[in-house]
């Protein structure tokens, strides 16, 4: 009896493995069903004060509170020094874009926030708290926001649909006296950008030469595009595909209802180049794919139509557009995605941790696209120090010493950009950064030890 075809046994070992892949892939939301429930949330408040016998109620609560209470009142900035007004970040959302789930509520929004508390506190050492609102009401989130303004030291803007997130972060950062960002344009688009130095370092292309397919056309992407080419990329170099097509001039229908969009259509894609996404990524250096969750969103034959040596960012959540190892049948030579279990995470999760810590550090009045600049680079040197690959173009979460390094460089860019109201020198920066995110690590893992934490 003859052997079996080599190319069918090669076949039959590809299906195999892409069939372990899928299992390991849905691995995450499988335990996410079982220990949700298990410890009934994520976060907790607990003391930071010594509390030796109930005598200490006395200073921390009435009567002694009362003195902290009176100094306040006649000077306010006095509140960052006597409570943890200037540690602590309020997780704002309305439920309207969770992250590639849609509309899905306030309640159904709350998993994701506390997670994201979660990852404040331990990456950045950020108390920061879930405030899911009950509203869709652009005015009515923005009244709600600067009413809370004295309990918290900044907001990040989280899972709010476009097109009226733009208009909230404009409005709130023009109004309020505590630095506002949405995390899912300039969070996303720092972490972007860092990847991309990295990827065409690998690569060996120039970011003002290369073309750049967006695929997709909300929040993230359109600051992504904002942000890039800040940094030198070409926008007539890029092209930004939306669900109806590719963004040009002729695109007037855009005109009145997504300024945002508008103006990309302007400053992008002068040849007017159509065939919606496939078109977007036809000859294209590298493709970044914030959209619909896949994977089919994209197909490989749109892959192998690219320039050589292509850069795939499929960002995604919580499934890719493509999953990676197609992306990489199909010819692409750097694949990234926004999971942790693939390699090259293009995540929020890198960033806005050091980010925020950094500007509640220096006290930052807002937080700019420079701040935002200041932390890709210094991603991305990280990245190379330790010697970057077609594999790690990014930090991963593990990197524990990456997240002092961003808030220094965070906090240093405020400083030159006269956005801090407590400059504090380099070393000032990392010592500060270093202690508290050092402690809220060494909490964990004591409360592990010990077994308050099972």
């Amino acid at each position: 009896m003859g052997e079996a075809d080599p190319g069918l046994k090669a076949g039959a070992k590809a299906l195999n493995d892409h069939r372990e892949l899928l299992k390991k892939a849905g691995r995450p939301a499988r335990e996410s069903l079982r220990l949700h429930p298990r410890y009934r949330g994520k976060i907790e408040i607990v003391p930071k004060c010594r509390i030796s016998s109930l005598d200490d109620f006395a200073v921390w609560y009435t009567p002694g509170v009362a003195a902290a209470c009176t100094a306040i009142q006649r000077d306010p900035g006095l509140v960052y020094r006597y409570t943890n007004k200037w540690n602590t970040v309020a997780v704002v959302t309305d439920g309207s874009r969770v992250l590639g789930l849609g509309d899905i509520g306030p309640e159904a929004a709350l998993p994701t926030m506390e997670g994201k508390a979660l990852l404040f506190k331990y990456l950045g050492g950020v108390d920061a708290f879930p405030v899911c609102l009950d509203t869709r009401d652009p005015e009515e989130l923005i009244r709600t926001v600067k009413i809370l303004q004295p309990s918290f030291g900044g907001i990040n803007l989280e899972d709010i649909a476009q097109p009226g997130c733009f208009e909230i972060l404009d409005r709130l950062r023009a109004e309020c006296r505590i630095p506002v960002w949405h995390d899912d344009q300039q969070g996303t688009a720092a972490v972007t950008l860092a990847g991309l130095i990295n990827a065409l370092e690998v690569v060996k292309k120039e970011i003002g030469r290369v073309r750049i397919a967006l695929v997709g056309a909300g929040a993230a992407n359109l600051c992504i595009a904002r942000l890039i080419i800040g940094y030198g990329a070409d926008p007539a170099r890029i092209v930004i595909a939306d669900s109806k097509g590719t963004l040009h001039r002729g695109r007037r229908d855009l005109e009145k209802t997504h300024a945002r969009k508008w103006e990309m259509c302007l400053k992008t894609n002068p040849d007017r180049a159509e065939g919606g996404i496939a078109g977007a990524m036809k000859g294209a250096d590298v493709v970044i794919a914030l959209s619909r969750p896949g994977p089919g969103t994209i197909l490989p034959e749109w892959i192998a139509g690219m320039a050589d040596d292509p850069v795939c960012f499929f960002c995604a959540n919580p499934v890719p557009e493509l999953w990676p190892w197609e992306a990489k049948e199909a010819g692409a030579r750097i694949v990234a995605t926004g999971r942790s279990d693939f390699p090259n995470q293009v995540n929020n999760s890198l960033g806005f941790p050091g980010i925020f810590r950094g500007a509640l550090d220096v006290r930052a009045a807002t937080i700019s696209d420079g701040m935002c600049r200041a932390a890709a680079e210094e991603l991305a040197a990280f990245a190379r120090e330790r010697g970057i690959d077609e594999e790690y173009v990014t930090p991963t979460m593990a990197d524990r010493e990456v997240y002092p390094r961003v808030a220094v460089a965070v906090g240093l860019a405020a400083i030159e950009e006269g956005l801090a109201a407590e400059p504090l020198s380099r070393d000032e920066l990392k010592n500060r950064a270093e202690t508290i995110i050092n402690r809220a690590r060494l909490e964990t893992e004591t409360l592990m030890r010990e077994g308050l934490i099972d």
